[in-house]
């Protein structure tokens, strides 16, 4: 390898993982003085062409404790037939099918270039993906109907095999039957009242316990009570006749999409917006929380530990029932950070409690909650935020479904990868295995704990702890763990030269062509003597670092008060300049960071001044957005998120990255800057002129022309493959807009540092925030002040 930067490279590239420290150090007491703690970012299904799905199960290790997975780091004696684990030692004895093996002739999971492989298990068979879509009818006639054009075009991107269900809502919540042919049928139930997976099961008659109720003649129950069918004709028919008699009793509300193609498309063209009238300055009464809780409970019934999606479509505040987060007066506001500072949330904890336990009770039936939020006001995703962290399902925030942003989302939800198989993954379990000098604190990102309290789970307690398993129901290509450890060897007990730390990171999830497949990643490192700072040093890994530590830091957001969390960031900068940074005492000019640090204490400014800790100018919605993306996408989105990448372009040559900073933005430049979240260009103030003067169609400015076309088609490129799409932003100098450029830009020069002759060019930004520069020197200071 030429650098450790290529090795890092290579190790992401080859496992999908990226350490924040490539050394290990060989005790407790050295790692706690390493400051930032010893972690991985692991994507489990990332993306590689030449991985062979192996067509068998795993060789496990035979002890109990252990079974950990057969792997190139293990030592194999090819005379007996044995291999050692590395994990515990135990001898194990190859299955009869290894019984060919040699140095010349390997399985593939001994071969050093497969440390991640998967497997197919032939034998376990799994039941076709199930989607249940929730959708509220309480909208405008034209965001109702984007929307169930949207799910038309969805009945031809699904498996054929896959099962589909329907559930509306308005004041009342309606399960449609979608066996029934001729009719339209459904059970309507009140949006005021909570009910139990029992009392579901019961009413819609499915299960055991409500075969007898399944088989009664429908026409003898009182009509239009809760959990009794509606019916409409449409075809004249009779409605009890053309029951089938012994119908399964679940597939009238599940069914395969290519029986019920037509008559969910007719379905869907009948849905009218919710009838019930709206009274003025009143809100439509909304039963949001009582939807999902019967969607979570017929899944439940039916089809538990499978892989299954609630697809929730949402166009406003559940304003009734459980799960309300605002009552149907338009004067009284949702509630706002400001309104939760200050306690005076009204419904905020009762809603957060009836999501979470529904949140909990899906993941642990491996089903996957998505919640697709189009309106101008919040929606109540900031109550709901636990239905997509704890079962890996996407959050989408948008203004209207009406729009290109949702549509183009939704779509790409039913992405196919070049086998043309779906990229989303059902029902996965993540387990992680390490050797004895190691144990797990947790795990941040789209999982719940399996709770599996093994030896290896470590007291210190970061994220989803007290466990080495984690159920992640939803995973996709660029969904990403973050796995902390803590060094448990003690100081006094030094680990021999040449040492290997080693983790093993097991998958086990339902591929969506309906096999059951475990990718396992076996990585190791080396262990080295912590005391000399810079064998420590020369392993770290800034990027890697600055995105684990901004997912403690947004994780404890959630709890703490936000200037606690900045104190932590802060503390945590200070300590890590003193341990690795070379300077004099009580001399900032001295200070000296090794260029292996040097873009660490930048993202950590970037971080302290985003939308992921700095609440001011967001709702509690778009706070929990954010906050969700950054703890599930993969290392590079993620460091854009932090820090923005701003490109610039001109008449002097092809388009270069320049600094985030005041600086960059000069009057005859077009920036474009992606910030994951918005794709934004910006036009000079000069470029603005010409532009408004229309000079690009003339000929003889066609060089113009192709200028100002140059970050338009690279924007397209990034919108064309980003998902969730990002919002699309065309500004100008003193244009409204550019605000969102003008917020995240280092402000080097600010309305308050008057610019003196020979100063630099660019534009200066009114705001009282410290600049990068200001910033770097009082960590300096602090760094080498003995007191700090």
């Amino acid at each position: 390898m030429a650098t450790f930067a290529d090795f890092i490279q290579q190790q992401e590239d080859q496992d999908g993982v990226r350490f924040s420290w490539n050394m290990w150090p060989s005790s407790r007491l050295e790692a706690t003085r390493m400051v930032i703690p010893l972690a991985s970012l692991y994507t489990p299904l990332k993306e590689r062409a030449d991985l062979p799905p192996l067509q068998y199960d795993p060789v496990v290790c035979t002890k109990p404790q252990c079974r950990a997975i057969l792997n190139p780091y293990c030592q194999v004696d090819f005379r007996s037939r044995v291999w050692v684990c590395p994990f515990c030692f135990q001898r194990n004895p190859f299955p009869q099918q290894y019984a060919g093996i040699s140095e010349q002739n390997l399985p593939a999971e001994l071969i050093p270039q497969f440390s991640t492989i998967e497997y197919t298990l032939m034998r376990a068979t799994c039941a076709p993906p199930v989607f249940l879509i929730v959708l509220d009818i309480c909208m405008e006639e034209e965001d109702l109907q984007a929307v169930k054009e949207s799910l038309q075009m969805s009945l031809s991107l699904l498996p054929p095999n896959a099962l589909i269900g329907l559930i509306t809502f308005g004041k009342m919540v309606q399960v449609h039957e979608l066996g029934a042919e001729g009719i339209a049928k459904s059970y309507v139930f009140r949006g005021t009242k909570d009910l139990t997976a029992k009392q579901i099961q019961d009413m819609l008659g499915i299960g055991k316990s409500g075969a007898a109720a399944g088989q009664q003649p429908r026409m003898q129950q009182p009509m239009g009570q809760p959990g009794h069918p509606q019916t409409s004709s449409l075809s004249g028919n009779n409605p009890v006749a053309d029951m089938a008699p012994n119908m399964d009793l679940h597939s009238r509300f599940l069914q395969p999409v290519h029986k019920c193609d037509m008559a969910l498309t007719d379905l869907l063209q009948e849905i009218q917006p919710d009838p019930w009238p709206v009274a003025q300055g009143k809100r439509p009464l909304r039963s949001t929380g009582a939807a999902l809780s019967i969607a979570v409970g017929l899944l439940e019934c039916t089809y538990p530990n499978t892989g299954g999606r609630i697809m929730m479509f949402i166009g406003g505040p559940g304003s009734q029932g459980p799960g309300q987060v605002v009552d149907d007066e338009l004067k009284n506001p949702i509630r706002s950070h400001h309104a939760i500072e200050k306690d005076n949330a009204r419904w905020m904890r009762k809603a957060m409690k009836h999501y979470e336990a529904l949140a909990n009770r899906s993941a642990q039936n491996g089903h996957v909650i998505d919640l697709y939020s189009c309106s101008l006001d919040q929606t109540g995703l900031h109550e709901m935020k636990f239905c997509c962290n704890y079962t890996g399902g996407h959050m989408i925030l948008g203004d209207s479904f009406n729009t290109s942003l949702f549509k183009q989302t939704f779509q790409r939800v039913f992405a196919k990868d070049a086998q043309n198989e779906f990229k989303m993954a059902f029902n996965g379990n993540i387990e992680v295995k390490t050797s004895r000098e190691l144990k797990i604190s947790g795990c941040i990102g789209p999982c719940v704990s399996m709770n599996n309290k093994s030896a290896g789970v470590s007291e210190v307690e970061i994220g989803v702890s007290g466990t080495t398993q984690w159920k992640a129901c939803g995973l996709y290509p660029n969904t990403t763990f973050a796995i902390y450890f803590e060094v448990v060897n003690q100081h006094n007990a030094p680990i021999p030269q040449g040492g290997r730390g080693m983790v093993q990171y097991i998958t086990t999830y339902q591929h969506s062509a309906g096999q059951k497949r475990v990718r396992v990643t076996t990585v190791a490192r080396n262990w080295v003597d912590a005391s000399n700072a810079q064998h420590v040093a020369a392993g770290f890994d800034q990027e890697a670092a600055a995105v684990l530590m901004a997912r403690m830091a947004t994780f404890r957001a959630e709890s703490d008060d936000g200037p606690d969390v900045l104190r932590w960031i802060d503390r945590t900068l200070i300590r890590l300049c003193q341990k690795f940074g070379e300077y004099n005492k009580d001399d900032p000019s001295s200070f000296r960071f090794n260029e292996i640090f040097t873009l660490y204490p930048q993202f950590m400014f970037h971080l302290r001044r985003s939308q992921f800790l700095q609440v001011f100018n967001n709702s509690p919605d778009e706070t929990s957005y954010y906050r969700l993306t950054l703890c599930r996408e993969d290392l590079t989105s993620c460091l854009t998120m932090i820090q923005p990448v701003l490109f610039s372009y001109s008449f002097n040559g092809p388009p270069e990255p320049v600094l985030l900073d005041t600086s960059s933005i000069l009057p005859d430049r077009i920036l474009l800057m992606d910030t994951f979240f918005h794709i934004l260009i910006y036009h000079g103030e000069t470029i603005a002129l010409w532009r408004k003067e229309g000079y690009q169609n003339q000929p003889e400015y066609e060089n113009f022309k192709q200028l100002l076309a140059a970050p338009v088609s690279d924007a397209q490129e990034i919108l064309s493959v980003r998902f969730p799409m990002p919002r699309y932003i065309d500004t100008e100098h003193e244009g409204s807009q550019a605000r969102f450029l003008l917020s995240k830009v280092n402000p080097s020069q600010t309305h308050n540092t008057a610019l003196g002759y020979g100063a630099d060019a660019g534009t200066a930004v009114i705001t009282d925030d410290v600049s990068l520069q200001v910033f770097m020197e009082h960590l300096k200071k602090l760094s080498v002040s003995p007191s700090s």
